[in-house]
């Protein structure tokens, strides 16, 4: 009988063995919005993807301490039409059919709210990229990673700068696309002016898809405010951005969530100018070793100068790399450091390596909150561009926080 159970041991181990050294790669899963009203924001998060899928590979794959090789990264990945519905089924078949190791969300917080729920019943990780919600870290998750500041840091800048470049500043005008996401933000924000002794005369939000936004414009010229601060998401923003200009609304600060922060966003020309946005990230700051040094926390991975240039070799318009792109990549990056780190593709541990993860990136700075939102990101902070002109040409340029610019704030009242 001893034989019998020795034996069977053997051939246990054997085949477990056998079945871990059969792995040859570690498979993530994830949908994009090829099609639907999210494809510009999507497509260029696809590609910050594909450069970290690139940057991994080339390097032979991710190390795995446990079975002691390397193994390369496999996307596997849907179009989910923007659909929340499509996100629901295509999740589920990544986790049941596809075997995915690792999850990364689809674009936008409506989106990853869903896939994120997916996500939790199966205790698959999932880094939530393109989603600044803080709602979704408010329900008891466990498995799913922000990389993105979030919603309730998203628009407060916008506040302190008009503050700083008009100190008598008073009224602030909200409107907003009727999404978790920008909901969350001008909450927010909301809350945030009145803070500082701001009157918010107007808030107030419209539906997806809107495309005349003249009665609110009429409202914000009847009440004057010195600020405009919403929009949603590309599409709304940018259209948003063209009618106030058209309209002439005389305001010292324009600031869009989303749209101006899309190279795109230049097509709408002269109506571009003087806008700002929060952004996750631009390629002029000046986040580096240095950087990680003064904060006394790790580097990891490429350098900012190193993904413009495989940005521009993806993309071959020319155009610089925005924070969508950015995070595809550094979503890549702190899976590979966490999987690195816990040295096994093991989902408990590599989740306790997030969790205890505090490293400076191309990106920013990178930590989770394990407490009460947990999951949520807590490091990483929001700069802020302004469409200028430089020697003739719109370009987007840093303006906020004063230690980061790369300009100095211009009021929107130029424009007129």
């Amino acid at each position: 009988m001893r034989r019998i159970l020795t034996l069977f041991l053997v051939l246990f181990l054997a085949f477990a063995i056998g079945v871990s050294y059969a792995k040859d790669s570690i498979i993530v899963g994830f949908t994009m919005s090829k099609t639907g009203k999210l494809n510009a924001e999507s497509d260029e998060q696809f590609k910050g993807l594909k450069i970290w899928e690139k940057y991994v590979n080339t390097q032979g794959g991710i190390y795995v301490k446990s079975l002691g090789k390397k193994l390369p990264v496999k996307f596997v990945y849907y179009d989910d039409e923007s659909s929340k519905e499509r996100v629901q089924q295509l999740y589920a078949r990544l986790i049941l059919n596809d075997k995915a190791d690792f999850l990364i969300s689809p674009y936008s917080s409506e989106l990853t709210a869903t896939a994120a729920i997916v996500a939790e019943q199966h205790k698959k990780i999932m880094l939530a990229i393109g989603s600044a919600s803080d709602s979704i870290f408010n329900k008891g998750y466990r498995h799913i990673f922000q990389l993105y500041t979030p919603a309730s840091r998203y628009l407060t800048g916008a506040i302190d700068m008009l503050k700083a470049l008009n100190p008598r500043a008073s009224k602030v005008a909200i409107v907003y696309e009727q999404t978790n996401f920008a909901t969350d933000v001008c909450k927010a924000a909301r809350d945030y002016a009145l803070s500082k002794g701001l009157k918010v005369v107007l808030f107030e939000g419209y539906a997806p898809g809107t495309t005349d936004f003249t009665s609110f414009i009429n409202k914000i010229k009847s009440l004057q405010p010195d600020a405009v601060i919403g929009g949603g998401h590309f599409a709304d923003g940018q259209t948003l951005a063209k009618q106030l200009y058209e309209q002439r609304v005389k305001v010292d600060v324009v600031s869009l969530l989303v749209a101006p922060s899309v190279p795109e966003f230049a097509q709408i020309g002269k109506a571009a100018l003087y806008v700002t946005a929060p952004s996750q990230w631009e390629n002029g700051v000046k986040y580096n070793e240095k950087a990680a040094k003064k904060l006394n926390i790790p580097w990891y991975g490429p350098s900012v100068a190193w993904f413009v240039k495989e940005y521009k070799a993806i993309d071959r318009s020319g155009k610089e790399p925005g924070y969508h792109a950015a995070a595809g990549l550094a979503a890549g990056l702190v899976l590979q450091r966490a999987i690195e780190t816990a040295g096994t593709l093991d989902a408990n541990a590599v989740k306790a390596a997030l969790e205890k993860m505090d490293v400076m990136t191309f990106y920013g700075r990178v930590k989770f909150d394990t407490g009460r939102f947990y999951g949520r990101q807590i490091g990483h902070e929001m700069v802020y561009l302004q469409w200028q002109l430089k020697g003739g040409k719109l370009e987007k340029l840093l303006v906020w926080p004063p230690e980061a610019k790369e300009a100095n704030l211009i009021s929107y009242k130029k424009n007129f």
